[in-house]
């Protein structure tokens, strides 16, 4: 949907100017209070060093927040809920008090700055107007942090572009947008922006903004009866200040902030100073992107009002002159303001009724004005009160003035006497003469008629020129973004690449750890299983033992309960048995021993089988995890590839269309050196004209000579007659053929030159001719201005740039 606008009208931005007390640091260092307020009705100028400054208002140290509101920025309200667009910034040097200005502290309704009362009189103003009016507010809040915006809704959009929409408006694309229905919403999304900004300490100002903010006002409203639309956009903007490195004391990082404060103050300045001087062939808006989104506000469309925050010290006495001068330039700089409607079709149709109208009513002056026109060429002389009036279509279309033909003069009668002869030529001449200033009249105003042309094909051409070379710049600032996003994609794919090669490694370093832990688990089951075999073994064994010591036992106890006879075992047998009996009591111990051992060596076993098995469960979670991180991981680099591919596809027609635009700047460069041709041409043309009626009015004073002279004179003429009827003739057979065509003469032209030469003709018929030879005269000067014409005719042929040109 295309917003309608109405006539645009001029509207000067609004400069004021706020000095802070002097601060503490100021008072102990000695600082002097340098300003005078001078006295007076109107608080609009001030005096620092001698020299006046003169602004819209000027608020003294003692000013309120209420006051510097109420006389700033109120009435700005009232515009952008009409449909206007609005900027309010804050310019100064570093701890000026510009964020005291813009945001001060909110809730506090003594000290709350500029945007929370702003935003408290939009909502209070809808709640009283009209309940058909249907309103739909978003607001979005950026930041310029080092030449790159930076959401502060979203802190991970940190380097947005800014673009243009079907209106060539700047905007910033991809800033997050906020749909609010109240005072309280609002200041949530302030206060959430707050603490995402970047803020320093420096040795003038504990909280030093290290950026430009941007709060961003977008107010629809639709009336439902009639289904009209308007739109308006505020700009509420903090500036970081200026800064003297000397005097804050940056380092490391707080000093590249300040390099990139002070470059986007200077591109400003420069903005500044280019439109104040009324240069506005070219507007270094993209020397920085916050130039670039206050495009509209400074010498767009826009109510601008700018508060210039100063310092009242004489420590920084050089820093407010900068910032004054500043001030007084961007007062000169004047806007171009019209409401942003969107009609409806009703309306749109009212509007093509009027213009109808407008052009039927134009058109019949066009009809008056051919037939008058028709009537002077006939020879009729029109009266002033039947002469259309051309200031009541004045404003409409140029006004084109008409050449009066003058009626051919009477004849001459020729007596045969000297003395009539003499009167009758002078009479001749006279006439010829005032035929000839005709002439020179009507040249003249054909001269100006073509400068009129020349001139204004010459500013046609150099604004398209102007207009390709803006669009070829806009191109090659796409171009350079294009590139470097082109160098972070690539950038970010050489570390997703050197990611997935890390994850790949792991992955293989976790795989080959499985296995062995795999394999040691494997070698760990079979040898608790070779010790359980033991260990059964053993038992098998020691019971076997137990049993044949038992047995031994028995028998011994039988042996012993049986008679005395056995009570006489010899000493060997006895002191065998009881070797044996230590031996077997040795090797119960032993085994007894061996049996622990093993038992808490497979207790051992069997806990670090558990371990190895959780082990394995939680590798093979981590391999699966690798595994889809790999995907993942995959994934991602096809679609950057495939971002890749269509960036160079994108940076391939951007170099096409490049190509294409500095072959068209070659073809209006072309052009531009046929019309310097041209008009030298013309120049020349016009000075052998001159030299040709120098001539001509040789040839008259010659023909008061003696009569031999004039019989000279009569021959020369009629031979001229002669080649000018075939010149005549010839050129007439030139405009019917069908070559007029090729050097862009339409058929209009043809007819108008035949009528003329036709015109021309009877004019030569109607002038009367000597009885001899020896009373004619030299080249009449209708016969002239055909000559000229036919020359004309014939350079044009010779430069067809003409075609273009004239």
């Amino acid at each position: 949907m295309a917003a309608d606008r109405e006539i645009a009208a001029e509207d000067s931005i609004r400069v004021v100017c706020r000095f802070r007390p002097l601060n503490d640091s100021e008072e102990k260092a000695g600082s002097k209070f340098i300003v005078k307020f001078p006295s007076g009705p109107d608080d609009n100028c001030i005096s620092i060093g001698g020299k006046v400054y003169l602004f819209d208002k000027v608020f003294k140290p003692n000013a309120t927040q209420e006051k510097v509101y109420n006389e700033a920025a109120k009435s700005i309200v009232s515009d952008v809920l009409a449909g206007y667009n609005g900027t309010i910034f804050a310019y100064g040097q570093t701890s000026s008090g510009k964020t005291h200005t813009m945001e001060g502290v909110i809730g506090d309704p003594g000290k709350q700055g500029i945007i929370p009362r702003i935003v408290n009189d939009i909502f209070n103003h809808i709640y009283a107007m009209e309940e058909n009016l249907e309103f739909h507010i978003k607001v979005s809040y950026f930041e310029i942090y080092m030449d790159k915006i930076r959401d502060l809704l979203d802190v991970s959009k940190v380097n947005l572009s800014v673009h243009e929409d079907k209106n060539r408006v700047p905007f910033v694309k991809g800033a997050t947008e906020r749909f609010v229905s109240s005072p309280e919403e609002v200041f949530e999304v302030i206060e959430e922006g707050k603490s995402n900004r970047h803020i320093a300490v420096t040795n003038m100002n504990e909280h030093s903004s290290r950026s430009h903010s941007v709060f961003l006002i977008n107010v629809k409203q639709e009336n439902l009866e009639n289904q009209k639309k308007l739109s308006g956009k505020l700009y509420l903007v903090d500036l970081a200040g200026s800064e003297k490195v000397s005097k804050t004391g940056a380092e490391g990082t707080v000093l590249d902030e300040a390099k990139n404060i002070n470059k986007s103050l200077s591109a400003l300045g420069n903005v500044i100073s280019a439109l104040a001087d009324g240069n506005k062939s070219h507007i270094p808006y993209r020397d920085s992107k916050l130039t670039r989104i206050l495009q509209e506000s400074l010498g767009g469309n826009a109510r601008t009002t700018i508060v210039i925050c100063c310092s009242p010290a004489s420590f920084n006495e050089s820093e407010t002159k900068s910032t004054l001068d500043f001030g007084k330039r961007a007062k000169t700089v004047k806007n171009v303001v019209c409401v942003n409607e969107e009609l409806t079709a009703e309306e749109w149709k009212r509007r093509y009724e009027r213009e109808k109208e407008k052009v039927a009513r134009l058109k019949g002056k066009v009809e008056k004005l051919e037939a008058e026109l028709n009537r002077w060429r006939s020879g009729e002389t029109v009266r002033i009160e039947e002469q259309v009036n051309l200031q009541e279509i004045e404003a409409v279309t140029p006004v084109t003035s008409f050449i009066e033909e003058k009626p051919p003069a009477a004849p001459v009668p020729v007596a045969v006497s000297s003395a009539v002869e003499d009167a009758a030529m002078q009479g001749k001449l006279e006439a010829l003469y005032q035929q000839l200033d005709d002439k020179d009249e009507e040249i003249n105003q054909h001269s100006q008629l073509t400068s009129t042309y020349i001139r204004r094909d010459y500013e046609a051409l150099q604004g398209d020129m102007n207009r390709i070379q803006q669009e070829n710049e806009a191109a090659k600032e796409e171009v350079k973004e294009v590139l470097q996003a082109l160098e972070e994609l690539a950038v970010n794919y050489d570390q997703k690449s050197q990611e997935v090669d890390s994850k790949s490694r792991e992955c293989d370093q976790l795989s080959e750890e499985l296995q062995t832990k795999q394999s040691a688990l494997a070698s760990a089951t079979s040898e608790l299983q070779q010790l359980r075999d033991l260990s059964a073994h053993q038992r098998k064994r020691i019971a076997e033992l137990l049993t044949n010591l038992l047995r031994d036992l028995a028998e011994i106890g039988a042996a012993v309960g049986g008679s005395e006879l056995d009570f006489k075992l010899n000493v060997d047998t006895v002191g065998k048995l009881e070797e044996e009996f230590t031996v077997a009591r040795l090797h119960i111990s032993k085994m007894k021993s061996e049996v622990k051992n093993i038992v808490q060596r497979c207790h051992s076993l069997e806990s670090a089988n558990i371990d190895a098995n959780q082990k394995i469960e939680e590798y093979e979670r981590s391999l699966g995890e690798c595994r889809l991180l790999i995907s993942q991981h995959e994934a991602r680099c096809a679609s950057l590839a495939e971002s890749m591919r269509e960036a160079e596809n994108k940076k391939r027609q951007l170099e096409e269309a490049a190509d294409a635009l500095r072959e068209e700047c070659a073809r209006l460069q072309e052009l531009t050196l046929a019309r310097q041709q041209l008009q030298d041409d013309y120049e020349k043309l016009k000075r052998e004209e001159a030299d040709k009626s120098a001539k001509l009015k040789e040839l008259m004073l010659v023909s008061r000579s003696p009569r031999r002279n004039l019989d000279k004179a009569e021959k020369e003429v009629v031979n001229q007659q002669m080649v000018l009827k075939d010149e005549s003739d010839h050129f007439r057979d030139y405009i019917i053929s069908p070559k007029r065509e090729k050097l862009g003469f339409g058929y209009g032209m043809g007819l108008d030159i035949e009528k003329a030469s036709a015109k021309e003709e009877k004019s030569l018929s109607a002038i009367p001719k000597s009885p001899s030879p020896r009373h004619s005269c030299n080249i009449h000067p209708l016969q002239l201005h055909l000559l000229i014409s036919v020359t004309m005719i014939l350079l044009t042929h010779r430069y067809p740039q003409i075609v273009v040109l004239v």
